[in-house]
């Protein structure tokens, strides 16, 4: 006990979300026809996924619309395999709310067209797809988390995973394992937005050299089970205006399920102002809409959750392979944020990454030369064709809710493009203002009954269902203390303790004495912290194996 094992794979995916499970899947079927077209030359290359949720799925949230297109290439017979699917796509709807108003718009943008479309459950899709990669011959692991890289030089040769049963003060408890080498010919980052292997790999790299930074915003979800007059299967709603403001830039979203339940949220744009803005509250204050309002009442909470979704675009996808690697979905900023879909442009391009993963297992060769048929695919792709039709939308809004949506409306005439064809981007912990930490005080008067309508954010933890071992060490490194105490504090009121939706972040104490506190075990792996603290010294990393969330309907 205590020698670190090693595991010999041919291909590793990390993560297990739907651009992994898309393309490990896909990898397998390649084998499987390779070798029932060439009886004599058959591969049986090891194949695995390592997940750092206790189970597929419990990690997985998303609005919830898929586009099937990838599904249908992936999998022609997902319906008859029994795919989940809450509800077909039965009606489509815009609505732009004022404070006590939602007026309907007379008419769809196109990006926002759903026909053929499905309502799902993002948690119980993985959950599905997982069995058929299991039954396909392939390797899951969960409950261990990417802890490294592992090098040889600049190339990639594998994961290690991380240790388990460290206490807080950094000793070996009774239980101690230590992490899993797990060595791999190719390793593919399915990590979902701002990858923690991925952020250190890029900047090593400097993968992003020339591109736009990568943008997000945090996206606060419930699913409610409401009156069975209110619940609607596969009616998708999707709203603008309140609580938007010039501060802080958002919209929210409606969709039926089954079983009389709905599916809501609200994304606030991380490029906000305002040093008090506060996601759950934007959330919650969306939730105090007539409009929600009425949706809501009668109904219960059935699960919370929060993820940061990458926004920007075409122009923000780094480069998507080096020696050893490639990156892929969410991971890799393949989100068309004009749509407020990318469940389908993860599966492609995992699907993409198979291809070239079992061209090199054909050819025994994963240098950066061959890798690279990986992002010549996507350029190629219609993943890239899509990314490119909303490849400033970000920008766009740059002057105002208004001036984006007549500027994205004169772009979309022009495949994408206005007068120039690349605008650029402002990473999001840059835009906040000094000076301007006031109370929003919108929040303050927000009633939190905590039983029936709006939660603060520990009961909402409570909620999702979140679980961490408590003697661990934090897996939120705040690399300056003293920093947040001082000069946080006097320029924008330690801003860490409005942006996290699950009250990770405390300031306790008076005057010299304060000190931040991190309540780590309430974490729900957004990630915010790390995209949006000014100073850029808090880092998030993965925590012991199986902590997190434990989604099931988001």
């Amino acid at each position: 006990m205590g020698e670190r094992e090693r595991m010999d794979l041919d291909v590793l995916f990390v993560g297990a979300g739907p651009a992994s499970l898309a393309g490990t899947y896909h990898l397998l079927q390649l084998v499987k026809q390779h070798n029932g077209a060439h009886p004599d030359g058959k591969l049986e290359p090891a194949v695995a996924v390592v997940e750092k949720g206790a189970a597929v799925g419990n990690l997985g949230l998303s609005g919830g619309v898929l586009d099937p297109r990838a599904m249908r290439e992936l999998m022609s017979d997902f319906r008859e395999r029994g795919m989940p699917i809450e509800a077909e796509v039965a009606s489509d709807e815009v609505r732009f709310f004022t404070k006590g108003s939602a007026f309907k718009l007379p008419f769809n943008p196109p990006p926002l067209d759903n026909h053929g479309n499905f309502v799902v459950s993002l948690a119980a899709w993985c959950a599905w797809m997982g069995q058929r990669v299991e039954e396909a011959g392939g390797n899951i692991f969960t409950g261990f988390a990417a802890g490294e890289l592992l090098y040889e030089g600049d190339r990639v040769v594998g994961v290690r995973t991380g240790d388990k049963g460290i206490a807080k003060d950094g000793a070996k408890r009774p239980n101690f394992e230590p992490g899993i080498d797990l060595a791999a010919k190719v390793t593919i980052l399915g990590e979902g937005p701002r990858g923690t292997l991925a952020k250190r790999h890029i900047a090593r790299l400097r993968l992003d050299e020339g591109k736009n930074p990568q943008v997000y915003g945090t996206g606060v979800k419930e699913v409610w089970k409401v009156r069975p007059e209110k619940a609607c299967p596969g009616r998708v709603i999707h709203t603008l205006g309140f609580p938007a403001d010039a501060d802080v830039m958002g919209g929210g979203f409606i969709y039926g399920m089954s079983g009389n339940r709905l599916s809501l949220g609200y994304v606030t744009w991380l490029n906000y102002k305002d040093p008090s803005a506060d996601p759950h509250g934007e959330f919650h204050l969306w939730k105090t809409h007539p409009f929600i309002r009425d949706l809501l009442e009668g109904g219960e909470i059935v699960q919370y959750g929060a993820k940061t979704i990458p926004e920007g675009g075409y122009f923000s996808v780094p480069r998507l392979y080096s020696d050893g690697l490639m990156l892929v979905g969410d991971t890799a900023g393949m989100v068309n944020v004009m749509r407020l879909k990318g469940i389908h442009l993860a599966m492609k391009s995992g699907m993409l990454a198979a291809e070239t993963a079992f061209a090199a297992l054909k050819a025994g060769d994963a240098s950066e030369k061959t890798l690279a048929a990986y992002q010549e695919a996507y350029e190629k792709s219609w993943i890239s064709e899509e990314l490119k039709t909303s490849r400033n939308f970000h920008s766009y809004f740059d002057h105002g809710l208004f001036a984006g949506v007549v500027r994205n409306g004169l772009a979309m005439l022009f495949g994408g493009r206005l007068l120039a064809d690349r605008l650029p981007g402002h990473p999001d912990h840059e835009t906040l203002r000094k000076g301007d930490a006031r109370e929003r005080h919108r929040y303050t008067d927000l009633a939190w009954d905590n039983k029936t309508f709006l939660f603060d954010k520990v009961t909402d933890v409570f909620h999702s269902g979140t679980q961490h071992e408590e003697n661990q060490p934090p897996h939120l490194l705040v690399a300056d203390d003293d920093l947040c105490r001082t000069r946080c504090a006097q320029e924008y009121g330690n801003p860490c303790v409005n942006f996290c939706p699950a009250n990770v972040y405390e300031m306790e104490g008076e005057g010299s004495a304060r000190h931040l506190k991190l309540n780590a075990a309430n974490c729900v792996h957004c990630k915010t912290c790390d995209i949006k603290d000014p100073y850029g010294i808090i880092t998030w990393v993965p925590p012991e194996g199986g902590g997190g969330p434990r989604y099931s309907v988001l």
